[in-house]
């Protein structure tokens, strides 16, 4: 990430003279994404399709009666020409085998059955099918180089009796394809999926096989259907293809793909010095009807094309194996990160008082609160200070606000209170004013927007006994939960902040002190430094100055505070952008961490590569489960899919619960979670994805005040704790 100058833009013209490469930078960030979306949906797209599994013939329609195909084709030879009005077929000659090999090309089968016709110098007719001939085209180009005779199976197995005509157009047009770009050529020839002999020819399967006539093809049944695909042995296999009636011509059906064809392949090695030394002779579909091939080269624009559809597919192929692998990773981090923090927070929650805790902290406390127009929620804000049950002096630092901020402040005529009135600096700059204001060496800060619990602050103040504690977390929760938006902040606060906050508070290395609800030692903001502009995110900024500083940070669960979350999806992302590019700027700035001895080093090598795995990496990597799970539902088993995401789901449902358990919450707003894994969730995603690129690009993105409402008040009934 790009290391920019930072300063807390002015209050009004500031960000008007920082917009202005604004429009090509925005566009990066449009852009960027958007390509990204369409390069992985075409990639899923094309995978899909392309790799579209089948039953294999094995459920072909061997033994039904004709019903459709007239009489002299269904009692004809297994070689079926309908390309003129009256149909042909055509049968072996005497002692005359032609060995066919349904659904390749294998990678692994068709060369070893190759090296077996190869070293008997015996022909072999292959149908392949398209998916397999893309994927392959190296096995498809030795087939042809060693003389072999190449048909078409369709694309992907379909069974084109149930197919409209154009369907079964576009399976035969693809096919052709994958044959052009992998092998350079195209085939008249072609099997039917799920065919057998003539006398099994239905009247779908005869309407199809007029159409495919039309389309110059000839069609191939088979005489003997070994069923290998059975793997009855391969002495078995070899007595089926053996002609029951000596020296009778036969068209034999075999497979080379679709399984363990070990079988099939030592059958060749009986099969054909039987037949050999029998007197008779092999050949291939086109030896039958008297034609010179039924493959041809294609010309080099059909090649070309063929071409990038092959590498289109070879693309596919290896943007989803990594995907793959990608999403392995990401469901491991997931799991890992629940089952991490279930008994983190199982053991965070019975734990012994800390080794350094002493008698409690009576001495009085400064409350640094910064104000930048909130005359809607100021009041409050201050009337909840005012009754808190630890001895505070409260420090309103108005930062050039022009909504009289300050007069409402000063009206509410609290002794506690004192007003400073600044011209606007930003925030870090404000919490810095009132800091040096402050009368105590203990200092709690919070936002403007922020309702306390009367114990909060003298919760929040009880880790300081020990003095190697420099600051203290509280349990920040959201104090406007009407409507989803309101309850899925919620969630995300209990289980996303506060559960993660356990987790780290036991492993020493705290990322954030949140800005609503934090408790700092004056000493300690000295030695860190004290409130920076740098980033946009200057309590993660402090948090993480103070540990290097050698500084411990505590969470304090306990001390309640209730912040007003945005009430609507477009602030939201204005709130959450910020934090994300601002955590980002932080990590970045304190990078050197990761190389420091103390407890700096060990916040550089525990703490920072947390928060780059769990708040950067995997939600980055998060959407694949989503769009896994779209092309699972389109191109996979639906019910699996379904159940796989319920259970990732249910993993979620079991850490809310526990956290809200721990925070002493009523479980009703859980019923909302899965509606936020599928709405609330993107939004957060692409919120992430856009920080990113901002880094990426180097652009300082300018502070972004939120609209407040002001609604934000104690809740009726306070958790357990508090009553």
């Amino acid at each position: 990430m790009r290391r920019r100058p930072v300063r807390p833009p002015p209050a009004a013209p500031g960000p008007r003279r920082t917009r202005a490469p604004l429009p090509s930078r925005h566009r990066f960030r449009v852009v960027v994404p958007l390509v990204l979306l369409a390069f992985v949906v075409s990639v899923l797209l094309v995978e899909g399709y392309t790799t579209r599994g089948f039953s294999g013939d094995q459920e072909g329609r061997a033994g039904k009666p004709a019903t459709g195909a007239p009489r002299e084709v269904a009692d004809g030879g297994p070689v079926v020409d309908t390309t003129h009005d009256h149909p042909r077929t055509y049968r072996a000659p005497a002692k005359t085998v032609v060995l066919t090999f349904d659904d390749g090309p294998d990678p692994v089968w068709t060369p070893r059955i190759r090296a077996v016709l190869d070293r008997h110098g015996t022909p072999g007719t292959f149908f392949v099918t398209g998916q397999q001939a893309v994927r392959h085209p190296g096995v498809l180009r030795d087939l042809i180089r060693s003389g072999h005779e190449i048909g078409v199976h369709t694309f992907s197995h379909r069974d084109l009796a149930t197919l409209s005509a154009r369907e079964t157009d576009r399976e035969l047009a693809l096919t052709q394809l994958a044959l052009a770009g992998a092998g350079g050529v195209n085939s008249s020839l072609l099997r039917m999926p799920y065919s057998s002999t003539t006398a099994a020819l239905d009247g779908p399967s005869w309407s199809v096989a007029r159409h495919l006539g039309e389309k110059g093809y000839v069609l191939a049944f088979v005489d003997q259907d070994t069923r290998d695909w059975r793997r009855p042995g391969a002495r078995a296999i070899a007595d089926a293809a053996t002609p029951d009636v000596p020296g009778r011509g036969t068209v034999v059906l075999l497979h080379d793909s679709g399984g363990d064809r070990s079988q099939t392949v030592r059958a060749l090695d009986i099969l054909i010095p039987r037949l050999q030394a029998q007197g008779y002779r092999f050949t291939t579909i086109a030896g039958l009807v008297g034609a010179d091939g039924l493959t041809s080269p294609v010309d080099t624009g059909t090649l070309w094309k063929g071409r990038v559809f092959v590498t289109a597919v070879t693309v596919s192929d290896t943007a989803v194996s990594v995907v793959g692998v990608l999403l392995l990773v990401v469901g491991t981090l997931v799991l890992a990160r629940c089952a991490l923090m279930l008994v983190l927070a199982h053991h965070h929650a019975h734990r012994r008082p800390h080794p350094g805790a002493g008698r409690p902290v009576t001495r009085p406390v400064s409350v640094v609160v910064p104000a930048y127009n909130e005359r809607l929620c100021i009041a409050t804000t201050l009337r909840s200070l005012a009754v808190s049950d630890h001895p505070v002096e409260i420090i309103v630092v108005d930062d050039g606000s022009g909504d009289g901020t300050a007069d409402v402040a000063e009206s509410l005529g609290l002794p506690q209170i004192t007003v400073l009135r600044r011209p606007n600096g930003g925030k870090a700059s404000a919490l810095d004013a009132g800091v040096r204001r402050a009368s105590h060496d203990l200092v709690v800060m919070l936002d403007a927007d922020t309702v306390f619990a009367p114990s909060t602050v003298h919760r929040l103040v009880q880790p300081f006994a020990d003095p190697a504690v420099g600051a203290t977390a509280g349990n920040a929760k959201v104090g406007n939960r009407r409507g989803l938006l309101g309850r899925w902040q919620h969630i995300e606060y209990v289980m996303g902040f506060n559960l993660d906050r356990r987790t780290y508070d036991l492993l020493r290395c705290m990322p954030t002190v949140p800005g609503a609800v934090g408790a700092f030692r004056v000493t300690a903001l000295r030695d860190a430094g004290m409130m920076s502009g740098d980033t946009l995110a200057e309590d993660t900024d402090i948090t993480m100055a103070l540990h290097r500083a050698g500084w411990e940070i505590r969470y304090t669960e306990d001390a309640l505070a209730w912040t007003e979350a945005p009430a609507s999806l477009r602030q939201l992302w204005r709130q959450r952008y910020r934090w994300s590019y601002g955590t980002m700027q932080a990590a970045w700035k304190h990078r050197h961490a990761l190389v420091e001895r103390g407890h700096a080093g060990h916040f550089g090598r525990l703490g920072l590569p947390l928060l780059a795995v769990f708040q950067i990496l995997t939600p980055l990597l998060a959407p694949l489960i989503d769009l896994l799970t779209v092309y699972g539902l389109v191109f996979g088993n639906p019910l699996l899919t379904m159940l796989a995401w319920t259970g990732v789901l249910a993993v979620q449902t079991v850490c809310a619960a526990y956290a809200f358990r721990l925070d002493g919450e009523s479980l009703r707003p859980l019923w909302t979670l899965p509606l936020q894994q599928i709405v609330y969730r993107q939004l957060m995603y692409l919120v992430l994805v856009q920080a990113c690129l901002t880094a990426v690009n180097g652009y300082r993105l300018p502070w972004q005040r939120l609209k407040r409402s002001g609604d934000v008040v104690l809740p009726p009934r306070l958790p357990a704790r508090e009553r």
